[in-house]
């Protein structure tokens, strides 16, 4: 049996075990680890060489330090009471309008992921502020619930990014620039969300009825509260692309900035504190176990030298290298059905990006590529988050929401998810959309 045949047969095996639902950290570190023994003739020697090193090499990685700060930084924003500021500020302003409160949901999210780099927590966290508001102004269910599950996907489009940061450490990609290149996509999928609501309050006014108008002072007042949110987003971003701080040095300026702010604003006191602490090493430990299983896994692949004959293979076989890319882009939104965002980027990443950077796109620089394939990575996998069967951020919102039965909120989403295909169309077409900040403001 060659070294690719055992490569599909590893994912096989993998994609068996998380259908009877192992967890995918242990279930992509068992595949490698068994894929590893069998390829060096049964030997357990190798593999025990192999996993003295491999944790070490991982953990011991200086960038890594920035996941638990972004985490840390989303954690008081919650904990703190400011998505209720979002919120409450985007209302004020177009909240009057047909749809208005679902817009400033959207709205809202955005802002939100702008502190926050998690899609789950977004739409954990927005749906609990902004689902008493759209019931009391009789929203429908499917617009309510539709609305809130696409626009927490937006806690990862919306930088920073947890996301993002794993592809750069995957990719050797420079952080700072696949923030900046996320920064209009993101806008993109906000407006194109904020559109859809339109839409579907223009051909049905009953499904989202306007709120009440709110005076300019009171408006200019929860502008002011948000605007130190506001600046945090940008003293990370433009520090990180400016090389004044380092990834790391923006996110811990950034989780210092947002838990002063979350004291100050908010009214955070001890339990938050604490509970901020423990979601943060909870999560910050998950997220570990699956780079680690990742790391196994991709061990096993590189041993059996499947990816290079995959990417060999991709590129003598005259397949034009944008239905490749489409090609991609669907498996993307199959792996979506059975695994979360993070395990697919770990996953998929060592595989398909050897095959997109040796393929030309219109005469693409390399640089240019790895952030322009990041960035549509990103944004299918962030597709995964609202589609059925798994939809995390879906279910998450149904929970909150116990009087909607889920078929209304999977029907609800299905319009937003029209809206991320148009996007990822024309990202896929034009990918100045997210390299022309990154160009504009190279440093």
């Amino acid at each position: 049996m060659s070294g690719t045949q055992i490569g599909f047969m590893m994912f096989g095996i993998l994609m068996a075990l998380l259908v009877v639902r192992i967890p995918i950290g242990i279930a992509m570190f068992t595949v490698g680890a068994g894929g590893y023994v069998y390829l060096s003739g049964g030997e357990l020697q190798p593999l025990l060489m192999t996993l003295k090193n491999l944790a070490y090499a991982r953990l011991s990685n200086y960038d890594l330090v920035v996941i638990p700060l972004f985490l840390l930084m989303g954690q008081f924003a919650t904990h703190g009471g400011l998505s209720n500021a979002l919120f409450r500020c985007v209302s004020a302003f177009i909240g009057h309008r047909k749809g208005g409160i679902a817009m400033a949901a959207i709205g809202a999210c955005a802002g939100f992921g702008a502190i926050c780099g998690s899609s789950l927590a977004t739409a954990a966290t927005m749906g609990q502020v902004a689902l008493p508001e759209l019931r009391r102004y009789k929203y429908s269910g499917s617009l309510a619930t539709g609305c809130l599950a696409a626009g927490g996907t937006l806690g990862i489009m919306i930088p920073p990014s947890v996301p993002l940061v794993i592809y750069a450490i995957l990719t050797q990609e420079s952080i700072g620039k696949l923030f900046m290149a996320a920064v209009l996509p993101g806008l993109i999928a906000m407006s194109g969300y904020m559109i859809v609501v339109r839409i579907l309050t223009t051909i049905n006014p009953d499904c989202g009825p306007a709120g009440p108008r709110v005076p300019w002072p009171e408006r200019l007042r929860s502008l002011m509260l948000v605007t130190p949110v506001l600046l945090v987003f940008v003293v990370v971003i433009v520090g990180i692309y400016g090389g004044w701080t380092n990834p790391t040095e923006a996110a811990a300026i950034g989780a210092a900035a947002c838990g002063i702010l979350a004291v100050v604003t908010g009214g955070m006191r001890l339990r938050g504190l604490i509970e901020s602490a423990v979601g943060t090493a909870q999560a910050t430990a998950m997220i570990f176990l699956v780079l680690l299983g990742a790391d196994m896994l991709n061990t096993g692949l590189a041993v059996s030298q499947m990816p290079t004959e995959l990417a060999t293979w991709v590129q003598n076989c005259g397949l034009s290298p944008l239905l490749v890319m489409i090609m991609i882009l669907l498996i993307y939104i199959f792996l979506g059905c059975v695994m979360d965002s993070l395990a697919m980027i770990l996953l998929t990443i060592p595989i398909f990006y050897p095959i997109i950077m040796g393929l030309d796109f219109w005469g693409m620089l390399p640089g240019d590529k790895s952030i322009w394939f990041g960035i549509l990575a990103l944004m299918v996998v962030e597709i995964g988050l609202v589609h059925p069967p798994v939809g995390m951020n879906v279910y998450i919102i149904n929970r909150l929401a116990k009087d909607v039965p889920l078929s209304e909120t999977f029907k609800g989403v299905i319009p937003f998810l029209l809206s991320d295909f148009v996007r990822i169309a024309l990202l896929l077409f034009f990918p100045i959309i997210s390299l022309y900040l990154v160009h504009t403001f190279q440093p």
